[in-house]
């Protein structure tokens, strides 16, 4: 887990994909520090160190058959139990699998916004209706399913969704998905949100 706390009323819980913390997620961390927010990113997985992009295979069925996107809600809103009292306002951000998870805490009176990048599996939640104000980014192209189609059942009250040409992994420099470009307009969009829904101080939206 990566704790890191100063005085800011607002905290961010960062969801991993399924290699668990890498360096990617550490930066993420970091990044949102350095923007004067509290982060927490739990590790959801049954082992401390993160999986190699390489052993994506293996990763997705440890995270299918060990961790599971149920259970790991269930360890979100733990989390978020634990810390609600200590912060005006609590956000999430998650990646992949962990932005379907942000989905399935959306519901959840505890949260005050979600950020999500191509949670794909969200298809799978489409009954969702989040409560709280709710980021979704995607690329136009998935292997699996029809994001356009995907993205017509989101169509819900305190969700916005953007469709970006690229794909999944696009906001992760250590990939081959990596787009520079959209990670920076997805990365200035995202904190923006979070300012505007976390009440911080050091500077308003611009959306």
């Amino acid at each position: 887990m990566i704790k890191i706390k100063s005085t800011s009323e607002t905290c961010i819980i960062v969801l991993h994909e399924i290699y668990g913390i890498n360096q990617f997620m550490k930066d993420v961390c970091e990044s949102l520090s350095e923007k004067n927010f509290d982060v927490i990113c739990p590790n959801l997985l049954p082992q401390e160190i993160p999986y190699e992009y390489s052993q994506e295979e293996l990763a997705y069925e440890n995270f299918k058959e060990q961790v599971g996107f149920e259970n790991s809600a269930h360890k979100v809103k733990g989390l978020l139990m634990d810390i609600k009292d200590q912060y005006a306002r609590v956000l999430i951000l998650g990646f992949s699998v962990g932005a379907t998870i942000a989905w399935l805490c959306s519901e959840d009176e505890c949260v005050d916004g979600i950020v999500g990048y191509y949670g794909s599996r969200i298809r799978d939640y489409e009954g969702i209706h989040p409560a709280c104000p709710t980021l979704l980014y995607f690329p136009n192209v998935e292997k699996s399913f029809d994001v356009n189609e995907m993205l017509l059942k989101l169509e819900k009250p305190n969700v916005d969704v953007y469709m970006y040409e690229g794909q999944h992994g696009f906001s992760d420099p250590y990939t081959y998905a990596y787009n520079e470009e959209l990670a920076y307009i997805a990365c200035k969009q995202t904190i923006n949100f979070f300012r505007s829904n976390g009440m911080n101080s050091v500077e308003g939206s611009t959306s």
